[in-house]
């Protein structure tokens, strides 16, 4: 992987916090102009590889290399690197427009005020912010603000940008919006995202490519559909929200559970044992019906509604938890009776194994 051509490189990063290893070794290459999403549980070092990136943390061991320079031990400011933050850390005794022009301003060789004026003006335009630019950043909206704060960023003309879940502070309506926001900003401009979120539907749906993070080391990255159809290992599956993951072992062209012998389609090495199968890959139908693929007895909890979708829990023998899910693009929503007995069926290729 050659590091002179790549946005980023990260070789061996290492990070500690007394007995707390928050990243354990991690290697990632980023390419130019792209959107990558990092994805990771609470406590799996998702914002410390970010603050290790800005600089804002020195790496107990290893190397960050930005656009073939090495800036381990470089100061934030000095790397080329735009940060947004959480909270957005706006100045509340600033106008919008003084926050956009803040780092032009304060720099250590400022432009020329006719040259911050324009950036200022193209940028404010850009985001969408035009004609607030006197206003306090307590007069506008949590979308407002969260352009304010990338305006700032992007103003000093970045070649990175490191978002540490920028749409947190939103609500859901305005974090669907803001999602098509942040990729049609970062195209237009050509600069790479790397956006942070705990969110799966968040990752996949803004991401080029995906990194998900387990345990401080780079579990998977890869394409958003790659991870959702092949996911590299059970924890990375589990993450996405989007499969029963059930425990056993691997015999031959049988994965063992509690639930006898189950078939699988494809197989993926890992070093954990599991057996994976999709929420929406699975069939509900009733407890006598003939065995067609996998089939395993169950009893209706209780459902949820999402709106486009339905899920609907499932109690096996063992308490063992399913989930299925119904698009309601496919027809109305079925009916079960609570505490029913029923039986879940799914096609053998539709299946996962890990091990």
């Amino acid at each position: 992987m050659a590091e002179t051509i790549s946005n980023i490189s990260l070789a061996g990063v290492t990070k500690r916090y007394g007995d707390v290893t928050a990243l354990d070794g991690v290697s990632l290459v980023l390419e130019g102009n792209e959107y990558v999403s990092l994805l990771g549980p609470s406590g799996s070092g998702k914002t410390s590889l970010l603050r290790a990136i800005a600089g804002f943390e020195k790496p107990d061991s290893g190397r960050v290399t930005v656009f073939g320079r090495d800036v381990t031990h470089l100061a934030p400011h000095k790397r080329g690197i735009g940060f947004v933050f959480q909270n957005f850390a706006l100045f509340p005794h600033l106008t919008v427009y003084d926050n956009v022009a803040f780092g032009l301003a304060n720099a250590d060789t400022p432009p020329a005020a006719d040259e911050i004026r324009r950036r200022v003006t193209d940028m404010v335009r850009l985001v969408g912010l035009a004609g607030l630019e006197d206003r306090g950043v307590g007069q506008i909206s949590g979308g407002q603000r969260q352009r304010v704060a990338l305006a700032r960023t992007l103003v000093t003309e970045p070649r990175l940008i490191l978002l540490d879940e920028p749409l947190g502070a939103l609500d859901a309506n305005l974090r669907m919006r803001m999602r098509d926001e942040l990729r049609h900003i970062r195209e237009r401009l050509g600069v790479t995202f790397l956006h942070v979120t705990g969110s799966e539907t968040e990752a996949l749906a803004m991401g080029d490519r995906v990194v998900v993070l387990d345990h401080g080391r780079v579990a998977q990255f890869a394409a958003p559909d790659v991870i959702l159809n092949s996911p590299a290992n059970p924890n990375v599956a589990r993450f996405l929200n989007r499969y029963n993951v059930m425990a056993g072992a691997l015999r031959g062209e049988a994965f063992t559970t509690t639930y006898g012998d189950l078939p699988y389609g494809k197989r993926v090495e890992s070093s954990d044992a599991a057996y994976g199968i999709r929420y929406d890959r699975i069939s509900v139908l009733d407890e006598a019906a003939p065995a067609k693929g996998v089939g395993i007895p169950v009893t209706f909890v209780t459902s949820e509604y999402l709106g486009s979708a339905v899920m609907f829990f499932f109690e096996a023998a063992d308490g063992h938890l399913f989930e299925v899910e119904h698009h309601l693009g496919k027809g109305r929503m079925p009916e079960y009776r609570p505490r029913a007995r029923y039986q879940l069926q799914w096609r053998p290729e539709d299946a996962i194994v890990f091990g």
